[in-house]
């Protein structure tokens, strides 16, 4: 073990001989073990872990109170925690605060350090009670606290955390339910505002990505999901005697076949055209008489296979430059592009021409030439810009050069 320079404090000491006694243990063997002793030896080790937890927190609240770290410039205690022994910083922050919060919770704190709940019980309990209104008083505050720990003996965090949302039925029974309508409100206010997306392409043919969602929307998507992934709709749509894929790959399978199904008609526009990914492929490989990669609007390539098969299930727009089939120009009878040429716009710009965007989705259709000032609506003047550019390029504090290599360089007017 590492030792401490000459422990003093019972705590301190106490510690160092808790570390030599695991230390004495570390590369004892287990198999010998029957599964009553590894059983009731597990639990007792997870009371003890809660245990240390409790004093680690009352410890890191303490150094947090006399600036442990300052002295070598460390921003604050759990800042000089997390370096020094190289956890993360939410982990090193969250001990500080919850032995700041034990501190008020005495009850709460009694438990945790008797092993008798679990740090993430304890965070629930403190969170629930926190969240009463402060002019209750102290006696019906901890009428809730001791409430929730008695339930803490039978329930995990998650169904405790549940339980915490009914606390008003302990504490004011007859406003139980105004105040459950009032929590619920102020999560979904709350969970709208945490909505996010995150999708990141690994380079591989996959992306990735995380989501926060509204728990009604969720279960929404949830219940699409486990529709799509049935083994009746599978059987249905291909063939009896498909191999049952485990969960998550029939999840994720199903959120393919939702994207695939939903009716372009319902998106909104983006751009004057339907927020769909095109697809540019040869005619030979439509027909299979060459296998060519196809490739998306926003740059990515996909398999023969694979545009062959989206071109059986969707309409085709034929994308020839000049054909009979698309009026590609229409001069100055009309100022806004069509979709068809919006789309063979987009499909050969890129994405934004803007110099140093990036952006490829909700395009516009800009006039490099002003309809205004006698441009024409034409794929020659027309070019691709995102909503932020476009509106730049009609700003009169700009002046915009357009590059022989296609882009458009924007410079503010001096």
């Amino acid at each position: 073990m590492t030792a401490q320079a000459t422990p003093r404090h019972r705590v301190s000491t106490t510690t160092a001989q808790m570390r030599d006694l695991v230390d004495a243990v570390s590369d004892a063997s287990v198999w010998s073990m029957d599964p009553t002793e590894a059983g009731a030896t597990l639990v007792e080790l997870t009371r003890l872990a809660a245990q240390v937890s409790a004093l680690q927190a009352r410890v890191a609240a303490h150094a947090d109170t006399i600036h442990v770290g300052e002295e070598v410039g460390a921003s604050s205690a759990a800042n000089w925690l997390a370096h020094q022994t190289k956890t993360t910083r939410a982990a090193a922050y969250g001990a500080v605060r919850l032995g700041h919060d034990l501190e008020q919770h005495s009850m709460t704190r009694e438990a945790l350090a008797a092993g008798d709940i679990g740090v993430e019980q304890a965070r629930v309990v403190i969170r629930w009670v926190d969240r009463l209104p402060t002019d209750l008083g102290a006696q019906v505050r901890e009428k809730a606290e001791a409430h929730l720990l008695a339930e803490a003996r039978h329930h995990d965090a998650k169904a405790l955390g549940r339980l915490g949302r009914r606390l008003w039925e302990v504490i004011a029974p007859e406003e139980a339910d105004a105040r459950e309508a009032e929590i619920l409100q102020r999560q979904e206010a709350a969970a709208l505002r945490a909505c996010s997306v995150t999708m990141v392409d690994d380079g591989d043919g996959k992306t990735r990505g995380r989501f926060t969602l509204p728990t009604y929307h969720a279960a929404a998507l949830r219940k699409m999901l486990m529709a799509l992934a049935a083994p009746k709709h599978v059987a249905a749509t291909q063939g009896p005697g498909v191999e049952r894929r485990p969960g998550p790959e029939a999840l994720g399978r199903a959120l393919c076949e939702l994207i695939e199904r939903y009716p372009v008609d319902r998106l909104p526009q983006a751009g004057g055209v339907n927020a769909t990914v095109v697809v540019v492929i040869d005619e030979d490989t439509l027909t299979g008489r060459l296998e060519k990669a196809g490739i998306l609007d926003a740059g990515d390539q996909i398999s023969p296979g694979m545009a062959r098969r989206l071109a059986c299930e969707a309409g085709i727009i034929p994308a020839v430059l000049g054909g009979n089939s698309v009026p590609l120009d229409l001069g100055r009878r009309s100022r806004y592009h069509t979709e068809h040429q919006r789309i063979a716009m987009f499909l050969r710009d890129r994405g934004c021409r803007a110099e140093g965007c990036d952006r490829t989705a909700g395009l516009h259709a800009h006039h490099q030439q002003h309809w205004g000032d006698g441009g024409h609506t034409n794929l020659d003047d027309g070019a691709s810009l995102c909503a932020w550019h476009h509106t730049l390029i009609h700003d009169p504090a700009y002046v915009t050069t357009y590059l022989p290599t296609g882009k458009i360089q924007f410079h503010r007017r001096t």
